[in-house]
């Protein structure tokens, strides 16, 4: 039989011994929970497209595997351009006990899903869209060569360039910078002209962009949509007096065009004031503007001054001196859009040859229309051969004055022609000037007549040449007096 001592060091024996027994269970529980737990824990990987979530995958190369499959088969109908998927694919990854995840699931909806974009660069001109292309050198070379057809190619190479989009990392911005400086500027000869800056109407950008294939242009597509244009929506209100073909013209159409923008009119339609004309046309999608400076030779012209002399009469001038042009040679700022000249400033002119002032001198002498009332002998010297009175059983009613010095027949006095011309009833050539104080005198027979109806003439002043036309024996003057009506003898107020 034990003793109280021996059974107290018993019990606290087997309680030391449950307690280590216990302790090293629970030592080895957290042993074992631990190997549990690192063999349990798992990575996956949460699958978005453009946002959504479509499931879990072990590991990213399932999602690739997909990728691939769909680029490839892609490249069988494409194989000239860069593929890729069109939708934006991106993972999130999830430490997780017992991970679950459907690969082939994924790859399911990701098959259905997932199309095949080509990476592409669009050209925009302000906010509209040109085209896709294949990548932003050949989107380039296409604006290249339209812009070319105004600029030089030499002149395009030195000022096009391309520069970030502040606003947009996946766009780049076309820009020109200066293509000539102040030392060329300075060597421009006669006839020379030089491109100081080439410009577009509107802003252009390239843009990266995922597209499919099939919207992709190829450089001849690319040329011919900028060249074209876009179509623009005009309406031109008719004015008094405009018909279809004036309308066609200023807007650079064929009057066959207007006819087919506007099916109602026909060529022969009465156009009306306020009705409306459909003009609807192609405008350029960009407008190529072009500075350069150009030296030319140009004319100068010679002024002229005029001198009035109270010695010549109104009406009559003489050149004193005769006027010559000069010469200068001029500086010209011309702005040309889309081939045409559309601005130009002289910056700089120099006078080479200074021009000569031309001296005029001109008449200021005015002939009365009223006779003085003192008649002078209307030939140069002759004879009365014949006077006024009866002959050959009829009346002359004048006097005949032959063999003057010369043919030249003189106005009595001042005074307007009333007539002049061939007659008949035996005058011939014959002038009637009436001196506006009720006197008349007729001159008849003229070889030739120098003055016409309504002509102020004056005193002396030579009116034709002496002949012998109608009924004459011979060269001679016919000279007639009429004062109120009345015939009078010539006589009586001339003489030699």
């Amino acid at each position: 039989m034990l003793n109280w001592n021996t059974r107290e060091n018993t019990r606290k024996n087997k309680s030391l011994m449950r307690k280590m027994v216990i302790t090293t269970c629970i030592g080895l529980g957290f042993t074992l929970t631990t190997v549990y737990a690192e063999e349990s824990i798992g990575t996956v990987y949460h699958v978005y497209v453009d946002g959504d979530h479509i499931g879990k995958v072990d590991d990213k190369e399932v999602v690739q595997h997909v990728i691939d499959q769909k680029v490839a088969e892609g490249e069988k109908e494409f194989k000239d351009f860069s593929l890729t998927v069109g939708e934006e694919i991106f993972y999130i990854p999830e430490k997780v006990f017992n991970p679950t995840f459907n690969n082939e699931v994924v790859s399911e909806k990701l098959n259905e899903e997932l199309t095949v974009k080509a990476n592409a660069v669009e050209l925009k001109i302000a906010d509209r869209s040109v085209g896709y292309f294949t990548d932003e050198e050949s989107a380039s070379n296409i604006l290249e060569t339209y812009i070319s057809e105004y600029v030089d190619e030499d002149i395009l190479e030195d000022a096009m360039l391309l520069e970030p989009d502040e606003e947009n990392s996946d766009a780049e911005v076309l820009a020109f910078e200066a293509v000539s400086d102040s030392k060329e500027k300075e060597k421009l000869a006669t006839g020379d002209s030089m491109v100081t800056d080439v410009d577009l109407s509107d802003p252009v950008t390239f843009v990266n962009e995922k597209v499919s294939p099939k919207e992709i242009y190829n450089a001849d597509q690319g040329l011919t949509i900028l060249e074209k244009g876009t179509l623009e929506q005009k309406v031109h209100t008719v004015k008094k007096g405009e018909v279809l073909g004036r309308i066609a013209g200023k807007y650079d159409l064929s009057t066959e065009k207007l006819l087919e923008l506007n099916p109602k009119l026909k060529e022969d339609s009465i156009l009306k004031p306020g009705q409306d004309i459909n003009t609807t046309e192609y405008e350029p999608f960009v407008d190529v503007i072009i500075h350069e400076e150009k030296k030319v030779k140009e004319k100068v012209d010679y002024e002229t001054e005029v001198i009035e002399s109270e010695d010549m009469y109104k009406g009559e001038e003489k050149v004193k001196k005769e006027g010559k042009d000069g010469s200068k040679e001029v500086l010209y700022s011309i702005e040309k859009t889309n081939g045409k000249e559309t601005g130009k400033t002289a910056l700089d002119e120099t006078i080479t040859k200074e021009p000569v002032k031309e001296v005029i001198i001109k008449g200021t002498k005015v002939i009365s229309r009223k006779g003085t009332g003192d008649m002078t002998w209307p030939a140069v010297g002759g004879y009365i051969s014949s006077q006024l009175g009866e002959r050959w059983g009829k009346t002359h009613k004048g006097i005949d004055i032959a063999r003057p010095s010369s043919k030249d027949i003189r106005a009595a006095d001042n005074g307007v022609v009333e007539s002049a011309g061939y007659t008949n009833g035996g005058y011939g050539n014959k002038i009637v000037i009436n001196h506006n104080n009720g006197m008349k005198t007729v001159y008849a027979h003229l070889d030739s007549i120098d003055v016409k109806v309504g002509q102020v003439v004056e005193k002396g002043s030579k009116i034709g040449v002496m002949g012998s036309t109608g009924n004459s024996t011979g060269t001679h003057l016919h000279f007639e007096v009429h004062k109120n009506g009345a015939l009078k003898n010539p006589t009586d107020y001339v003489s030699k």
